[in-house]
């Protein structure tokens, strides 16, 4: 902080040592009005003399903008979350903005708050990634700040005109490019790990359908027994389901997880019990994680762009600012299946 005599310059005074008015001080530094270059040049040559600093946040507010976002994620600790963060953060510096990350916990109320739009004045935007919401429900109660959705692009009625914008991958194309990879390698007896019964706007549900869809077009009955549901999406949950069936584990040749979490933990559960990945299981994940990677054997898993899902979701929040009246899209980013070790005959 700049300042003289054990305090901040303020204005005024910048002004008095200049001989103007404290208005034209502010047009000098807010590069406003109409200054004459003698003036000009006076007055900055006092700014850098007492060392005067401008408030920064008020002037950001006087001109309407803050240039600062709000990143809503339901757990900052997830590995997905944590590099989706990370990429937000950059693309968000790279177009003049700074970040602030809020954590849901994954709780109504909070998605809700979220929703609204903080009930602050801070934000010029939100990105928002929830789980208990769904999209009609947050068309209903979203306030005037930009925002965008990321994750699934299930809605309980999908002819419904939205009005918010929306960007992710395919998770059922996706879901099923991955179950057809299992299948065409020769596994006929498929398990799928983070079933969500709590309904559609969750992750699971999306995937589900996916790895249905895939069993359908290869003409193979999914064994509803080996659908398996998660308590959340966590590595303890993951060993914790693996667990639990392990007394009839040979009934199946590949296991299809919702998320890297899940089949670390899956991974970790088959190793202490004697069984092999991939040569008596093959195991799949999805989120392309650095643990992932660096498994063993490393994970074979669904790779969403997250670059592309960050840039296309800053410019979206930035269009609003511009556009209040914009059209809202539902934008699909691309994703890759990265096979490795864990499904490799």
């Amino acid at each position: 902080m700049s300042e003289q005599a054990g305090r901040r310059v303020g204005i005024k005074e910048v002004a008095a040592a200049a001989g103007v008015s404290w208005k034209t001080v502010s047009n000098v530094v807010n590069e406003t009005g109409r200054v004459g270059d003698v003036t000009r040049a006076r007055v900055e040559a006092v700014i850098a003399e007492l060392g005067y600093r401008p408030n920064l946040a008020g002037r950001q507010l006087r001109r309407g903008r803050t240039n600062t976002l709000a990143l809503a994620v339901p757990w900052v600790q997830s590995p997905y979350f944590s590099v989706l963060a990370h990429q937000m953060i950059d693309v968000g510096n790279s177009r003049g903005y700074r970040v602030l990350i809020e954590e849901t916990r994954s709780t109504r109320e909070t998605e809700l708050e979220v929703a609204r739009g903080f009930d602050v004045q801070s934000i010029d935007g939100i990105i928002f990634s929830p789980l208990e919401l769904f999209p009609a429900e947050i068309d209903e109660v979203r306030g005037s700040v930009p925002l965008v959705l990321l994750g699934e692009r299930a809605d309980q009625d999908p002819a419904r005109e939205r009005r918010t914008d929306h960007v992710s991958i395919d998770n059922v194309r996706a879901a099923a490019q991955v179950t057809e990879h299992l299948l065409v390698s020769g596994r006929r007896r498929l398990a799928f790990l983070g079933d969500e019964p709590r309904g559609v706007a969750r992750t699971g549900a999306p995937r589900v359908q996916g790895f249905r869809e895939a069993h359908a077009a290869a003409g193979i009955e999914v064994d509803e027994r080996w659908v398996l549901g998660a308590a959340e999406f966590s590595r303890s949950s993951g060993a914790a389901s693996v667990e639990a069936v392990l007394p009839r584990i040979g009934q199946i040749d590949g296991l299809v997880c919702a998320n890297d979490e899940l089949a670390l933990g899956a991974l970790y559960a088959l190793r202490r019990n004697g069984v092999r990945v991939p040569e008596d299981l093959a195991v799949t994940g999805w989120d392309n994680t650095e643990d992932g990677r660096f498994s063993n054997p490393s994970l074979t898993t669904v790779a969403p762009d997250l670059r592309a899902i960050a840039e296309t979701a800053v410019d979206r929040v930035l269009a609003q600012l511009e556009d209040s009246s914009i059209e809202p899209v539902d934008a699909v980013m691309p994703h890759r299946l990265l096979v490795r070790e864990s499904t490799r005959a």
